[in-house]
């Protein structure tokens, strides 16, 4: 990867990204040049020779461009936190009254580390494995509006938890726009509460095409079928469960519903991040690697109902891509093997926000500012993100070396590689200044 800067105004700014190999869908992929001008994406010119100067140039060669991934369910709060519980469970409500009562204290020592924190690390797992928008099931928190949160988060939206332990749920509901999504768990586990609950939401008047339903797991054909009536999403979170529940969504059935994604949703109960999430549901429940692919792409950016073209590669979309080397393979069948440590390269909204040490090394002065190493199982990447104050933050309750994303270990490079260039502290000062 090369990558040749000019000099430039940032009110100015405009990116080419050159020598490109991008999906241009599931099973297709395309050459040219894509224009990035104010976080979008400009015509794509597969003959754009003359740079202005104003224009920073980057060639991607040997890469292949995939659109961001989607991760419609998640609870980033709880990044920092192990998997959780005894199972199986029969549903939801079980599961965490148990953990509530046997797993206190460790619940309330990770709780220790300042939300905010978690929060942020919440933002990070997710962008190392190519996420680049997410939906957040719980309280709009305000770090997740910062301007320099990593990742974007669904705003326009609105949620409840669950019908067993959310009163009000109807009142939750009504107030949401039209043109917004509204967020329920439901149907979670396997015994008669958990497969009662989409008839009490049919009763309740809260099945319609703004309603999206979180695991679904008990739903029967008839259940799918009024879903399908209804005009409703699902969300399945295979790995979680089977995790809880020892049962795993029947995909044979949940075909018949269009509008369906794959959410992550946390540590807490599942098995890695969106990638792991997906290659478990390929391997598992008999999810094709094509259905997979739009299931984080442009199918979970039609229940997100995200305006801005995400998922996709295309004209006027917002420039949220990855990259990973281009083995010739299609972009769907990609998948099939693809982990964290293949993402090399994450742009959101056009801006650099993660790179390995190969791309990091030629990214030019003006785009390294701000970004610092995290080291990962072995692994360094580069994040826009105050990585250093994070970990120090976390540290400080969950011990030196104990910080995990999952299942994964978590430090400060200099702490593994003495005298490692930690780059400039700017982001985690202005980080400490906000707090």
């Amino acid at each position: 990867m090369v990558i040749r800067p000019v000099n430039q105004r940032s009110e100015e700014a405009v990116t080419l990204l050159r020598g490109t190999c991008y999906a241009s869908g599931p099973d297709t992929a395309a050459h040219g040049t894509l224009r990035i001008v104010a976080g979008k994406l400009q015509p794509i010119d597969a003959g754009v020779t003359n740079l202005r100067t104003s224009e920073t140039q980057i060639d991607l060669d040997g890469f292949l461009l995939l659109p961001g991934l989607i991760n419609a369910h998640d609870h980033l709060q709880y990044a920092l936190h192990p998997r959780l519980g005894h199972p199986p469970y029969r549903n939801y409500v079980d599961w965490g009254d148990d953990i509530h009562a046997t797993l206190q204290p460790l619940i309330s020592h990770h709780n220790s580390v300042p939300r905010d924190v978690r929060l942020w690390w919440g933002g990070i797992r997710n962008l190392l494995c190519g996420v680049t928008t997410v939906c957040h099931h719980d309280p709009f928190w305000p770090p997740l509006d910062a301007e320099d949160y990593p990742i974007n988060v669904l705003r326009d939206y609105r949620w409840a938890h669950s019908v067993a332990l959310s009163p009000g749920i109807h009142e939750a509901w009504s107030g949401t726009p039209g043109h917004c999504a509204f967020f329920i768990h439901a149907c979670e586990g396997t015994d008669e509460l958990a497969r009662k609950e989409l008839a009490e939401l049919e009763k309740l008047g809260m099945l319609d095409a703004r309603t999206v339903i979180v695991h679904g797991l008990a739903l029967d054909r008839p259940g799918i079928a009024l879903l399908q009536m209804r005009q409703a999403s699902l969300i399945i979170c295979p790995s979680s469960n089977q995790f809880l529940y020892d049962r795993l969504p029947d995909m044979k059935q949940l075909s018949a519903i269009d509008k369906i994604a794959i959410g992550n949703d946390s540590p807490l109960t599942a098995a890695g991040d969106l990638l792991d999430e997906v290659r478990f549901a390929i391997e598992t429940a008999s999810i094709s690697t094509e259905k997979a692919y739009r299931m984080i792409t442009d199918l979970a950016a039609a229940i997100l109902r995200l305006p801005n073209g995400e998922g996709h590669i295309g004209e006027s979309a917002c420039a949220d891509l990855i990259a990973v080397r281009d083995n010739g393979a299609l972009p769907h069948e990609r998948l099939l093997n693809l982990s964290w440590r293949d993402i090399e390269f994450v742009m959101v909204a056009g801006k650099v926000q993660l790179a390995s040490e190969d791309v990091w090394r030629f990214l030019p002065h003006r785009i390294r500012q701000g970004m610092e190493p995290l080291w990962i199982d072995g692994s360094i990447r580069w994040l826009r993100a105050p990585v250093r104050y994070l970990m120090q933050k976390a540290e400080a309750v969950l011990g030196v070396g104990m910080v995990r994303l999952g299942q994964r270990v978590v430090q400060l490079v200099d702490s593994i590689i003495p005298g490692f260039p930690s780059a400039d502290c700017q982001v985690m000062h202005r980080f400490e200044e906000r707090q």
